[in-house]
């Protein structure tokens, strides 16, 4: 231990003979113990948590490209090399396959607690839109990694996925051939989605993640006090970042540790069979966070619907500028709190729709055939659903 200190001490010499990591130790002491509002407390540690998900893709992304294979004749056979052969293959592939979900949930918790907390108002409206786009981005990372396996639930889920953007007005059909490089989904639609996935993706979500904690941390977290009325928290006043918060997140982190090892082993991903363009099965859906838009999408015409479905994106990205009410305190903002709730519980009951319908299941003995648009049929005792 003694021999230790006596390195770390010759290493900052060192260092400090050429720079002057004397303001670096002064911003990151003044980081580190920065007081918090009196507020915060575990629903702030998603953020963090988001981060740390992303650091996990990162990570294992990197590690699973040392086997995938790229080729509408390769990806499928790497990806089953993977879990089969490469020691700890399965661990990495679930690590990364249920932390794109978990770092969904993340973000949308993140953002969730951030509109009930009005944290959005001004002079953080540029910090949550940065907070919509990392949203869209993680989303999409959910999209265009869903396709790289090349089995047979990632290919048609892509064919659903990539015939709605077909048509938007004007440039639809270009947008559609853009994404798939041709008329179908082919190896060129896979190397496309393959470059989005590891390359472009990647450095665009790392730019908008860096100038929002960067915006975060000059800022401040936000209080409940009225816009234009927040004061500077007061050492001794407010909850230090360290080692009170940073404990919370902590404990939360050592939680989600628990959470997604434990749905890698009792709940694995499983690889199914490989793509085959000839064969469409049946009750194909895209993954559960696209699952309230695709249900939506079945009760309006196809133009009406995609219109419909832009309208919550667009009201995010405005919303700062659209709620123009000083007050943050959610007791305090009845009508933008019941608007939230309302959009939430809308996308429960698509998500849910979307999920049983197509299906048959039974209850209380009975069978009942739920139709695309989810209305129950009961069937008859002796006929075939």
């Amino acid at each position: 231990m003694k021999r230790l200190t006596q390195y770390s001490a010759s290493i900052r010499s060192w260092l400090a003979g050429r720079y002057d990591i004397g303001a670096v130790e002064a911003f990151a002491e003044e980081q580190a113990h920065k007081p918090l509002p009196t507020h915060v407390g575990f629903w702030h540690t998603f953020g963090s948590l988001s981060l740390f998900l992303f650091l996990n893709q990162v990570v294992t992304g990197i590690l699973l490209m040392i086997y995938y294979r790229p080729t509408v004749d390769t990806a499928f056979e790497s990806v089953r090399f993977i879990i089969t052969k490469a020691h700890f293959g399965w661990l990495i592939r679930g690590l990364h396959a249920w932390g794109a979900t978990l770092m969904i949930l993340c973000v949308l918790c993140h953002m969730l607690r951030t509109y009930f907390m009005g944290a959005y108002k001004k002079p953080r409206e540029v910090t949550w839109i940065l907070g919509v786009l990392i949203f869209g981005c993680t989303v999409t990372f959910g999209f265009t990694g869903y396709l790289l396996p090349w089995s047979q639930l990632s290919y048609w889920a892509t064919v659903v996925g990539t015939e709605i953007t077909g048509v938007i007005p004007f440039f639809g059909g270009y947008l559609k051939t853009l994404l798939r490089g041709g008329e179908g989904i082919t190896g060129e639609t896979l190397a496309r989605f393959y470059v989005l996935h590891v390359v472009v993706l990647p450095w665009a979500l790392t730019a908008f993640i860096a100038v929002h904690l960067f915006l975060m941390r000059v800022q401040g977290l936000a209080t409940l006090e009225r816009v234009g009325e927040e004061k500077p928290i007061p050492k001794g006043v407010g909850i230090p970042f360290f080692p009170h918060h940073v404990l919370k997140e902590g404990i939360v982190f050592c939680l989600l540790v628990a959470v997604l090892l434990t749905l890698i082993v009792g709940w694995p991903i499983e690889l199914g069979e490989k793509a085959n363009p000839l064969s469409t099965p049946v009750g194909i859906k895209p993954e559960w966070y696209f699952l309230p838009t695709y249900q939506l999408l079945k009760y309006f015409p196809k133009m009406i619907g995609l219109l419909v479905s832009l309208v919550p994106p667009l009201l995010l990205l405005l919303w700062p500028f659209l709620d123009r009410s000083p007050e943050r305190h959610p007791k305090k903002r009845r009508v933008a709190v019941a608007i939230g709730i309302t959009a939430l519980a809308l996308a429960i009951v698509f998500g849910v729709l979307g999920h049983i319908s197509e299906s048959t299941r039974s209850f209380r003995g009975q069978k009942y055939e739920f139709d695309m648009y989810s209305v129950p049929h009961r069937v008859q005792p002796g006929t075939h659903p």
